[in-house]
């Protein structure tokens, strides 16, 4: 039985990856602030270490699957958070389970960046930031630049890392790719469109195919890129989010 660790497994899209790989016959350590295998805060150092320790423990120092899921949107305050969580917390169970993934079955990692990640102003010192490892430095900068250029720098940065490390992965035998939806109806949507700024903002975003997506969507891609049919697949980043970003970018590829 293959073993996939997923961060933010008790709601949104991490619970519908949970949901798809066990409905598989896979074992799921769900990590998360609340109904899951392995209880820790991804926006914190030391729970960051707290759950890289645990799930090296659950799954005996073998993991197969991992996927980053746990993250905030825009609208959460202070916007520190937002790259704490998102970037930081997502590269500390990356990077902290490495080894554990090249001890797998055919492993692979995902992690959920987004399509806001290519919006003018998503790049500069923020993601630089980021990818430096200066969490103080970032969140500094977050809190300058507020919700959406913090939530979009960091998800930009953490896709940026996946491309700059997915080579020397795969050379360990470990596939690493990344997943980039768009406006999906989850809790954290909700929360956005609730959102006297944000959730306007949201309702107006194009969305070629009409409509927000689902969760699960999103979770089949996921899945679909720890799977065996994805074994030529390292590096990418799969845009799932209705032709949103063909749309707004329709040369670049």
């Amino acid at each position: 039985m293959r073993t996939t660790a997923v961060t933010g497994s008790a709601s949104g899209i991490g619970a519908a990856v949970r949901a798809r790989l066990e409905r598989a016959g896979e074992r799921v350590l769900g990590v998360d602030l609340r109904r899951a295998e392995v209880i820790a805060d991804l926006g914190r150092p030391d729970g960051r270490a707290a759950a890289v320790a645990a799930v090296r423990e659950a799954c005996g120092g073998r993991l197969d699957g991992l996927v980053v899921c746990a993250g905030v949107g825009p609208q959460v305050e202070p916007a520190s958070t937002i790259v704490s969580v998102d970037y930081f917390g997502a590269h500390a169970l990356l990077a902290g389970l490495h080894e554990t993934l090249v001890a797998g079955e055919r492993p692979a990692a995902v992690a959920v960046s987004s399509n806001s990640s290519t919006l003018p102003g998503a790049d500069g010192a923020l993601v630089e930031a980021c990818l430096d490892g200066d969490e103080d430095r970032a969140r500094r900068l977050a809190l300058e630049l507020g919700g959406h250029p913090a939530y979009a720098g960091s998800k930009r940065a953490l896709a940026r890392w996946v491309r700059r490390s997915a080579p020397a992965w795969a050379a360990a035998g470990v596939r690493l790719n990344a997943v980039a939806p768009g406006a999906v109806l989850t809790p954290l949507l909700r929360d956005g469109l609730d959102h006297p700024v944000f959730g306007p903002a949201i309702r107006g975003f194009p969305i070629p195919t009409g409509g927000f997506g689902s969760a699960d969507q999103i979770a089949a891609a996921i899945a679909f890129l720890l799977g065996p049919e994805a074994a030529f697949c390292c590096g990418s980043v799969l845009f799932v989010d209705g032709g949103s970003d063909a749309l707004l970018r329709p040369d670049e590829y």
